[in-house]
C-alpha cells in the first residue's frame, strides 16, 4: 500500500507533525523551512499534500498563508482541528533550577507568558517550537530549555519539566489539508460540507455589500470573513470566506454567483466535509 506523502512547515514534532499523523497514519513527513516551500513541493508535486496552519483560537490568522493561497491556488482537500498542549522541555541531565533562558516561536513564547514570568526566564525567539526542541537536543547548554510539544520531547530525547504549560486551556489550531489535483466530494444531505474562496472586490461605493448580499437572500451562512491587502496597494483588498455548505447546493451556486458578478476575481479554493470539531 503506498504511503500518503505530507509536507509540513517546521521540524518533526511541530504540531503540523501532529495534525498530519492525526489525518494520515503512517503518512511520509517532509518538513519544509517555510510556508512557501511548503507550498512549491505540492504544486510542484502533486503527489504531495500539504498539512498548514491557518488560524489559532489564540494567536488568530497566519498571515502568511492569505497570501500564498491566491499565489499557488492549490484546491483544500479538508480541515483539522488541532488541540495545542505546551510543554517545556530540556536536556536529560538538567534540571528546573539550572534553566535562564527559554526558546520557542513566538506565539508559544507569547502563550506561555505565566511560566516564564513566575519564573523569570529570558526568552529567545525561534522558528518554531520543534525547531527549538531540536537546536536544544544538538547544543550543550543546559540552561536553555524549550517550548514545544510531547512529540518533539520523544523525537528529539528531551526531558518534560512541566506538561500544559499555557496560560489558557483550549488553545486550538485549525490545518487545512491542500493539494494540487481537485478533490471535490460527492453532495449527501448526512453531512455538512465547507466552500472556501478568495475574491477581490471592484473598487467601488458599496462593493463588499453587493457582494455578500447574495448569501442574505440565499440564506448562506458564513464561518469566516477576512480581508487582506492586495499586494504593493491599500486601494483594494482580497477576502477570504468559509461558508456553510456545497456548490452542488442550489443556494450556495446562486449565491457564488451573485458574488462572482460583484468582484474582479474569484477563486474557489475547494469543497470538503466539515470537521466534527465544528460540532462540539
Amino acid at each position: 500500500m503506498t504511503k500518503v506523502k505530507v509536507a509540513i512547515q517546521g521540524e518533526l514534532g511541530a504540531y503540523s507533525h501532529i495534525a498530519a499523523q492525526n489525518l494520515y497514519e503512517g503518512a511520509e513527513i517532509k518538513t519544509c523551512a517555510t510556508f512557501e516551500e511548503t507550498f512549491e513541493q505540492a504544486y510542484k508535486d502533486p503527489s504531495f499534500k500539504i498539512v498548514i496552519p491557518i488560524e489559532n483560537s489564540l494567536a488568530g490568522r497566519v498571515a502568511d498563508i492569505h497570501y500564498l493561497l491566491p499565489k499557488y491556488k492549490l484546491q483544500i482537500h479538508g480541515e483539522h482541528f488541532q488541540v495545542v498542549e505546551h510543554n517545556l522541555l530540556c536536556k536529560q541531565e538538567a534540571n528546573i533550577n539550572d534553566i535562564k533562558f527559554v526558546r520557542s516561536h513566538a506565539q508559544a513564547i507569547g502563550q506561555c507568558q505565566n511560566l516564564i514570568n513566575r519564573r523569570k526566564f529570558k526568552s529567545i525567539i525561534s522558528a518554531d517550537t520543534a525547531g527549538s526542541a531540536k537546536d536544544l537536543a544538538d547544543g550543550n547548554d543546559k540552561s536553555i530549555a524549550a517550548i514545544a510539544s510531547e512529540l518533539s520531547s520523544k523525537i528529539y530525547n528531551l526531558k518534560i519539566l512541566e506538561k500544559n504549560i499555557e496560560d489558557e486551556k483550549g488553545n486550538v489550531t485549525r490545518f487545512l489539508v491542500m493539494g494540487k489535483n481537485i478533490e471535490q466530494p460527492e453532495f449527501l444531505k448526512n453531512k455538512k460540507f465547507i466552500t472556501s474562496c478568495i475574491f477581490r472586490v471592484k473598487s467601488e461605493p458599496s462593493a463588499l455589500y453587493k457582494c455578500l448580499g447574495g448569501f442574505a437572500t440565499n440564506q448562506v451562512n458564513l464561518t469566516k470573513l477576512e480581508s487582506f491587502s492586495v499586494k504593493n496597494t491599500f486601494d483594494q483588498a482580497n477576502f477570504y470566506l468559509d461558508l456553510e455548505g456545497h456548490l452542488e447546493q442550489p443556494e450556495v451556486k446562486k449565491a457564488l454567483e451573485e458574488l462572482g458578478f460583484h468582484t474582479e476575481s474569484l477563486d474557489i479554493l475547494g469543497v470538503y466535509e466539515a470537521s466534527p470539531f465544528r460540532q462540539k
